[in-house]
């Protein structure tokens, strides 16, 4: 007979008895729930990524989603920034409230802020902002068996989408850019990234954009940024601002003071029809 101590027998006992039940429970789980095939949640790591990207994500999404703070945005989609003052009139709210919604925007990197003097002027952050917006504006129009554009004339026939052009001019020379083998790469009807084939260089060089500086811009080179209101894309990135630029320096557009929309002159029209074949 096993020799066990008098004060450690009551521990052995215990022992035993848990091990028992603990075997028996098995014993159940193994004929009532069998796990040999199924599948198996792991946790890997990844879930941390995944809640850091969507709680970014949801900050974003609620600082544009209220109202006062979307057509503070909309506004600067033009290009230009503006004071808080100015963006107080635009939202419809008081400058101390205007003043909060742009904190909050800037907050979450949908905005930032030139100090000149004693004035602050807001503009968009980046092109990828503008981007996300221009986005936002095509699902809030939401899906037709037959897309019918409402856009007022003057902005779907030319205007800035921050600082590239878009519209049907936008949309056109894209398009023709693509057709001319300017372009490779994307696909769909927003598609990226995009890269310039030796003649699209040879073209865009030939107008007047420095293709080499365009490149080492710190930002995506070239993509197609998805179009509210052709709902096709038009070229955005640095090359598409770079053609934006030179297309304002030809007097090919002339663009409003006070909207984004652009004015394409007979110029334009005669000089990008026989550069590159767009009609509009």
């Amino acid at each position: 007979m096993e020799n066990i101590p008098i004060a450690a027998a009551p521990i052995a006992n215990a022992r035993r008895r848990s091990t028992g039940t603990a075997n028996r429970t098995a014993d159940f789980m193994t004929l009532t729930l069998p796990l040999d095939g199924h599948r198996r949640f792991v946790d890997d790591g990844s879930m941390d990524v995944v809640s850091y990207a969507d709680s970014g994500a949801a900050k974003v999404a609620a600082a544009i989603g209220e109202p006062a703070r979307a057509r503070i945005l909309y506004c600067l989609m033009d290009g230009r920034a503006r004071t808080s003052t100015e963006l107080a009139v635009v939202a419809d709210v008081a400058p101390s409230t205007a003043s909060a919604h742009l904190n909050r925007l800037a907050a979450a990197g949908l905005v930032e802020v030139l100090v000149q003097g004693r004035y602050r002027y807001h503009s968009l952050a980046s092109a990828e902002v503008a981007a996300v917006l221009e986005g936002l504006s095509f699902l809030a129009g939401g899906a037709r068996a037959q897309f019918t554009p409402r856009t007022p004339n003057r902005l779907r026939a030319a205007r800035t989408c921050y600082d590239h052009l878009a519209g049907e001019a936008g949309v056109m020379l894209h398009d023709r850019f693509k057709a001319l083998g300017f372009l490779r790469g994307g696909s769909g009807t927003s598609a990226g990234p995009y890269d310039l084939t030796s003649a699209g260089a040879e073209a865009l060089e030939a107008l007047g954009v420095d293709v080499e500086a365009t490149r080492a811009l710190r930002r995506r080179f070239a993509y197609g940024c998805l179009d509210w209101s052709e709902r096709r894309a038009h070229l955005g990135g640095a090359l598409g601002a770079a053609v934006l630029k030179v297309a304002i320096r030809r007097k090919w557009v002339i663009q409003d003071l006070d909207s984004r929309a652009l004015s394409v002159t007979p110029l334009g029209h005669s000089q990008m029809s026989a550069r590159f074949g767009a009609s509009f």
